[in-house]
């Protein structure tokens, strides 16, 4: 039986210290080098947030290439045993991205660590400053679509009973005020959350309890398809993770985010 069966997605400290010794743990720290440099979890490998990203304008949030997604796992040691455990230092963004980027490469078994690497030091729990080696080269990897709506997904879906889009931008941004893009506004239908809204801070950026009464009161419902986005699918990396420790049966990430939609020139808007 798997070390980690039973839990949830998103676990506590505790959970993850109990545990740090399993064969089949893959702990990824997802904060910045300088951060990493100065203690991490033990045994945690550094991925630098900008490898889950291809980077390019006009949408940099689109996913890597097939062959940098292999060179990253590779360096991990990824094998169908393994068990993910993720965590940042924001609240889930970068942590829920890579999530999104497990569920692309078609491997279900992972957890966040819920408040990240605060969560963990406010218990006053061991860091290390060593850093694990790389394990190996390119590991092969079957890229799935499910996990991904595209740009042209979406418009086919606009307007559509049974899809929610959940927009993590700030406010300023979804009501086009603050413009990032050729076009400012939002996707038309979506509703806003802003993301640190879900943060609870006074449990050290912990998701809030309260998630599945303000998701429904949105009508972000589980029984819709849930399409979350943002400007570059990292503020929605943590709402693409809060749908899935909910249990939303229908996610998707938009990866080419406002990036994407608000360069593109055929893509509906609105203030």
């Amino acid at each position: 039986m798997s070390d980690f069966s039973g839990l949830p997605l998103v676990i506590e400290p505790s959970d993850l210290l109990d545990r740090l010794e399993s064969r089949e743990l893959i702990l990824v720290d997802l904060t910045s080098a300088a951060r990493y440099a100065t203690g991490h979890i033990p045994g945690a490998h550094f991925v630098d947030p900008k490898r889950t990203q291809l980077g390019q304008p006009p949408a940099p949030g689109l996913l890597p290439t097939q062959g940098a997604l292999e060179a990253l796992f590779g360096e991990l040691g990824h094998n169908p045993n393994a068990v993910y455990v993720v965590y940042d230092d924001e609240g889930g963004g970068w942590a829920g991205r890579f999530i999104w980027l497990l569920d692309v490469i078609g491997h279900t078994r992972y957890h966040y660590l819920d408040g990240g690497l605060l969560s963990w030091l406010a218990q006053g729990l061991p860091v290390s400053t060593a850093v694990p080696a790389a394990a190996g080269g390119p590991v092969a990897l079957t890229l799935h679509d499910e996990p991904t709506a595209t740009r042209e997904y979406l418009q086919s879906r606009l307007g559509a009973a049974d899809l929610a889009i959940w927009d993590a931008r700030g406010p300023l941004e979804y009501s086009g005020e603050k413009v990032l893009a050729a076009k400012g506004g939002h996707i038309p239908g979506a509703v806003n959350f802003e993301w640190t809204a879900g943060m609870d801070q006074a449990r050290n950026l912990r998701i809030r309890a309260d998630m599945p009464q303000i998701l429904e009161s949105l009508g972000i419902s589980k029984d819709k398809e849930i399409i979350t986005h943002c400007q570059t699918h990292h503020r929605s990396g943590f709402t693409y993770l809060v749908a899935k420790a909910l249990g939303y049966p229908r996610v998707k990430g938009y990866a080419g985010s406002w990036g994407e939609w608000g360069n593109h020139p055929d893509t509906p808007v609105e203030i």
